[in-house]
């Protein structure tokens, strides 16, 4: 009964996304909808968006997003490539005289625009008001902000998107708390937003990378949910380490990767003698997000190097960017993050914990490393072979007089059965294929409870 209880309250979450604020679960772990249905993160690093594109691409890159499952759009007001002195596509800057206790409304007309637009499809906005560059003294004494002007500007925000119900608040944007100043020019910017838009919306930290927001801000009141940077520096990076670090922390909460590796991005580019031309894949990218899920993360965010700066060739690229972002948009990494979606919200993913104990042999280190997460009330668990490897798998956590094995391929968001059998003792599974890029995620469930099967079915 608690099983398809949780079904009904995701389906009603689905068909009620417009106008749907976020809150956090009862228990600490995930994000639901006002109703308690369980919100699945599946967010997209489109950092220039405002800044970058006139309305109708804006809305192009917006439908595209929503029509491949993701839920949420990063985006930031005051961007990092010229955010306070190259104007936005209608020829507009969001600050006058680069003072931030006087935005200019044309601009902010334009962020109006967008982020209703993201509500009339049902995605949230993860907005963050500043990059960190404005604040961080990492980037030189002549900083844009005060304690006070932080408060003053986030108060001007909160209120006037008070009512936007598909809010979140990232406060950061890229960096860390070096001293006593900048973490009170952070703490002025949280007080004003809740100041400003009465506690409507959810609060997190994106920090600069590797990094956590939980060693900087993990007990204060004002943020809601952990976000970690997992970042850029190598293949096979596993991000999972941060969610478990985030759910031994107390109080709980939800916590999740909000910059993994992003696709065509070079690989390591801040180390010295890094090469240009090995860049992150595809495959890079569904790597993060699974190991991440399967940790503990309450969702994950993609992203892309043409992307995040909304490249196009009258623009100068940054980090090699080659790809105009209305072509990279329909990369392969995206469409897999929509099938990661589809895979978690098919099954009542916030009951999923992580269980590296169902796992009796297999790689679990490198890039080959499984991870196993279980439902808490045994109706299914999901496994994770990066590269194909076998696996053996104590399926005795799983309940049920009938066991259905299920393969489901990351790459074209497909499935099939692989047995149904009465037998809960320990089992080896191989993959379909091995080796890099060849993943697959072994689904095995409750067989009595006749789920609907993920994806498409061969």
């Amino acid at each position: 009964m608690k099983f398809i209880i949780s079904i009904v309250l995701f389906l009603i979450g689905f068909f009620q996304l417009q106008a749907q604020q976020l809150q956090v679960s009862e228990n600490g772990r995930y994000l639901v909808y006002e109703n308690g249905a369980p919100f699945f993160y599946l967010g997209d690093t489109a950092w220039e968006l405002f800044h970058r594109l006139n309305m109708e691409e804006a809305e192009l890159s917006l439908q595209n997003r929503s029509d491949k499952g993701f839920t949420v759009i990063q985006a930031v007001i005051l961007a990092q490539i010229g955010g306070l002195t190259d104007p936005n596509a209608n020829g507009d800057i969001p600050l006058v005289d680069q003072d931030p206790t006087k935005p200019n409304e044309a601009y902010f007309r334009h962020v109006d625009n967008i982020v209703e637009k993201a509500e009339s499809i049902g995605l949230i906005v993860g907005m963050l008001p500043t990059w960190g560059s404005y604040w961080s003294s990492t980037n030189g004494d002549d900083l844009l902000f005060t304690a006070e002007t932080a408060k003053r500007f986030a108060h001007y925000l909160g209120a006037r998107y008070r009512d936007q119900a598909n809010i979140i608040w990232i406060l950061g944007g890229d960096e860390n708390i070096n001293n006593d100043q900048e973490k009170a020019i952070i703490e002025a910017m949280a007080n004003g937003l809740r100041e400003g838009d009465g506690g409507n919306h959810l609060i997190t930290f994106h920090p600069r990378g590797p990094g956590r927001s939980s060693d900087f801000f993990h007990q204060a009141g004002w943020l809601d949910f952990n976000m970690y940077q997992s970042s850029h520096g190598a293949h096979d990076h596993d991000n999972g380490l941060y969610a478990e670090h985030d759910a031994q922390l107390t109080p709980t909460k939800p916590t999740l990767d909000g910059e993994p590796r992003y696709e065509l991005i070079p690989a390591g580019f801040y180390n010295k003698g890094a090469n240009p031309m090995d860049v992150f894949t595809d495959y890079d990218c569904r790597q993060a997000a699974y190991w991440s899920v399967l940790a503990g993360a309450c969702g994950h965010t993609y992203g892309h190097n043409s992307i995040w700066q909304m490249w196009s060739p009258d623009k100068k690229p940054v980090l090699e960017a080659r790809i105009p972002w209305y072509q990279a948009v329909d990369h392969p990494g995206s469409w897999q993050m929509g099938y990661l979606a589809a895979l978690f919200q098919a099954r009542p993913f916030h009951q999923l914990r992580p269980d590296q104990g169902l796992i009796r042999s297999g790689p679990l280190t490198g890039g080959a490393k499984i991870r196993c997460a279980s439902a808490d009330d045994g109706s299914f668990a999901v496994c994770y072979s990066p590269e194909g490897a076998s696996f053996t798998v104590d399926q005795s956590k799983i309940r049920g007089t009938k066991l259905k094995g299920i393969w489901y391929d990351p790459r074209y968001g497909i499935s099939h059965v692989i047995h149904n059998g009465n037998t809960h003792a320990i089992q080896t599974y191989t993959p379909p294929t091995s080796g890099e890029a060849n993943d697959w995620i072994l689904i095995i469930e409750n067989g009595d409870l006749n789920l609907p099967m993920p994806g498409s079915i061969k």
